[in-house]
């Protein structure tokens, strides 16, 4: 949370926000302790600055289409950077993929602001994009228990329909399974689980694994 110290109350409101809502140490533990990390919807960097402040062997890279996100995202960076964090940040149209290799690319709470086919087609783009051995690491919300996926429709439907906080006008959420179909049809080897114990949305984390040649 420091490293937003210096931004506007309502992002510093934003990040704790969305820092005490996301269970980013667990997504963080499938992510490569070392080499390049792209981070596709990157937001305020949050994330990406935490897998940098993480380990000093990761180069973290994150691109979002909100280019006002993108400026407040690097201020943060260099408050990391200053700590030793290697972060840096871009904007970028929405769904494009920087060419890699990148050891391991995230997609945390983005896809479902994208047309299914779209989203099929991003996941498909990031594991060409991987090196070998590399891991595409998705956070996305399931779709049970029922009440969990209720509560954070509505939420979500708040955030992008009324009070324009996230970029997006349509919700598209695809269970895990859909998600892992797609990646595991993309040539990625794919493992699922639940990571929302005592926590109001139905996290669930989905990573593929590109052959390693």
């Amino acid at each position: 949370m420091a490293l937003y110290a210096g931004l506007s109350a309502a992002t510093r409101l934003h990040v704790r926000v969305r820092w005490a809502s996301c269970p980013f140490p667990s997504v963080a533990d499938a992510v490569p302790r070392s080499g390049p990390v792209l981070e596709v919807g990157c937001g305020h960097g949050l994330f990406s600055c935490y897998l940098a402040l993480q380990s000093a062997e990761r180069d973290v890279h994150g691109v979002d289409l909100d280019a006002a996100k993108i400026v407040e995202a690097r201020r943060a960076a260099q408050v990391a950077g200053a700590a030793g964090a290697r972060v840096s940040f871009a904007a970028a149209p929405s769904g494009a993929v920087p060419p890699g290799p990148w050891a391991a690319i995230t997609i945390v709470d983005v896809l479902y602001l994208l047309p299914p086919e779209e989203q099929r087609r991003l996941l498909a783009e990031c594991a060409v994009q991987l090196a070998p051995g590399g891991v595409l690491v998705v956070k996305e919300m399931g779709l049970a228990p029922r009440w969990k996926f209720r509560w954070n429709l509505m939420q979500e439907t708040l955030s992008v329909r009324v009070l324009r906080i996230t970029e997006g006008r349509d919700l598209a959420f695809l269970s895990p399974d859909e998600l892992g179909n797609a990646m595991g049809e993309a040539g990625l080897q794919v493992t699922s689980r639940r990571v929302d114990r005592g926590r109001p949305h139905p996290h669930h984390l989905v990573v593929g694994s590109a052959p390693a040649r």
